[in-house]
């Protein structure tokens, strides 16, 4: 079905045709040239591997285990972990780079490779092109049987990834233990339903977890977004619970729901957990161009500065490094703090949510009550393949000239009733379409009259 190489990895569809689907030849030959990329660094790598519980994932993580043994480099293997821990592992181990073997939000039939450097990050773009270069390279010379890479095993990098967000000085720890919060936790049948209970144990919370089973059966379609989330509103609604969580497979998206059962909204994730940083040390954020306004209101109304990245991981990272920003993410539920590490993590997420909690003895929807209030259209149409993109955007350029342009990452509408941004995903073959308004008629009225452009266009 799909097969897409991009800064968020090398993802698609598991069975197929080669260069068409991700297989085993797919997955070979992405393996092999990551580990050539390593090699022009260090003569003898080790990269730590973990994965989530994706159906193919223990067939995906042999592939690549074994690939890279025969060129000589050695595994650290976690086994069943989340992308923030590995992450965190290959900064914790020393090690030359790391590959998480998850699909993140993608339904049952996708999985990926999250290729990280030394740091535990998401390789740069200009890596991404080194490692497709090596890709086509016909003339390997592999190992031979004395000196295949060695294997070794960790057992504890998710106790030693919550033991570090624990050991946080801006954490108040026994603050959050006293509180003893009741939780409900939707862990999407992965490796959530690890870790989620090791941290609620950590703090003294009490917690119901459905969709609980590590089988990879993913109980509803994993994006965490309102509509898929319908099991956990209602458990929380029906029960005393002071919030509701819910992770995507491999943990580095949280989602929230209020203490009555209300969605919190993914994008409200990044503006709580930001409003708790603030409050301790007014500095810069950033976040996506899809992300909403309410974290740049926020920040400017604490006495910081603002500022916007194309949409990635890693394109956030870089542009929260150069700007010094103390707080950063996505608005798709992914935080970033720079204290414990650049990356995505659900986990301390969650440490700061209940921080926030504790600290202004306020409820979610007391806390939500105060931030600036707009709500967000996410709409997608599929991608033709012969649809001229770069036509396009030039395009719909032409039809919105009375607006501020952004072309950093597709093309980014400001206007004066909200804003609209047009881009190729990195992660299906689709264009997205976000816009956002001050009521959610305004902003579907948005993204339809694009959504209509389009269509006239194809």
């Amino acid at each position: 079905m799909s097969l897409i190489v991009s800064v968020s990895g090398i993802r698609g569809t598991i069975g197929g045709l080669p260069s068409t689907n991700l297989t085993p030849t797919d997955i070979l030959k992405y393996s092999v040239a990551y580990g050539l990329w390593l090699k022009t660094k260090n003569s003898n790598p080790t990269v730590v591997i973990g994965r989530d519980s994706r159906i193919s994932g223990e067939m995906v993580s042999n592939l690549v285990i074994g690939s890279l043994q025969s060129l000589g480099i050695h595994i650290i293997n976690c086994g069943l972990s989340t992308t923030p821990t590995i992450e965190m592992e290959v900064v914790r181990q020393k090690a030359d780079g790391g590959i998480i073997l998850t699909a993140s939000h993608n339904p049952i039939h996708w999985n990926a490779l999250k290729l990280l450097n030394h740091l535990g990050e998401f390789i740069s773009e200009e890596d991404g092109k080194k490692i497709i270069e090596f890709s086509n390279n016909s003339q390997i010379h592999f190992s031979d049987a004395l000196n295949l890479g060695k294997i070794s095993f960790v057992s504890d990098a998710i106790e030693k990834h919550i033991e570090s967000i624990l050991n946080l000085k801006i954490i108040p720890t026994q603050k959050i233990r006293s509180k003893k919060f009741h939780i409900i936790a939707d862990c999407i049948n992965s490796t959530g339903a690890m870790a989620l209970p090791l941290l609620f144990d950590s703090l003294n919370c009490s917690y119901e977890l459905i969709n609980n089973k590590i089988n990879g059966q993913f109980a509803h379609n994993p994006e965490p977004l309102e509509s898929n989330l319908s099991e956990l509103i209602n458990n929380v609604k029906n029960r005393s619970a002071a919030l509701g969580i819910a992770v995507d497979p491999d943990v580095d998206r949280l989602v929230l729901v209020d203490e009555n059962g209300l969605f919190f909204g993914e994008e409200y994730t990044l503006v709580c957990t930001a409003e708790y940083m603030l409050n301790l040390k007014p500095g810069n954020t950033v976040s996506n161009l899809s992300s909403s306004r309410a974290l740049r209101d926020l920040t400017i109304s604490k006495g910081g500065r603002y500022f916007a990245s194309a949409v990635g991981e890693v394109h956030v990272v870089h542009k929260m490094k150069e700007v010094n920003a103390i707080y950063g993410g996505e608005g798709n539920g992914g935080t970033i703090l720079p204290d414990l590490h650049y990356g995505r993590d659900a986990l301390v997420g969650i440490v700061l949510t209940l921080a926030n909690l504790v600290t202004q003895d306020k409820s979610l929807s007391q806390l939500k009550a105060n931030y600036p209030k707009y709500e967000m259209s996410k709409d997608k149409i599929e991608l033709n393949p012969d649809l001229d993109y770069s036509e396009l955007i030039n395009y719909v350029k032409s039809h919105y000239s009375h607006g501020q342009l952004n072309t950093i990452d597709g093309l980014k509408i400001d206007l004066n009733e909200g804003w609209i941004h047009l881009r190729k995903s990195n992660t299906e073959p689709i264009i997205r379409i976000y816009s956002e308004s001050d009521t959610e008629k305004n902003a579907k009225n948005l993204s339809n009259k694009l959504k209509e452009l389009i269509l006239k266009f194809k």
